[in-house]
């Protein structure tokens, strides 16, 4: 019974650590996705029909 609590530990921190990894790998695209908007939303047109508006 102790094998079998030890390996559900296991399994569990490894599936932590896979979905911690995932969140870094998406809030590093969503940062670059971030990025270009914040620079296509600068130059002549950015007053009106900018990528966002703040």
């Amino acid at each position: 019974m102790l094998i079998v609590l030890i390996l559900l530990a296991v399994l569990l921190f490894a599936g932590l650590g896979f979905a911690v990894h995932l969140f870094w790998f998406l809030a590093a695209v969503f940062f670059v996705v971030w990025i270009i908007g914040f620079a296509l939303g600068r130059g002549e047109r950015s007053g009106r029909h900018g990528f966002y508006r703040w």
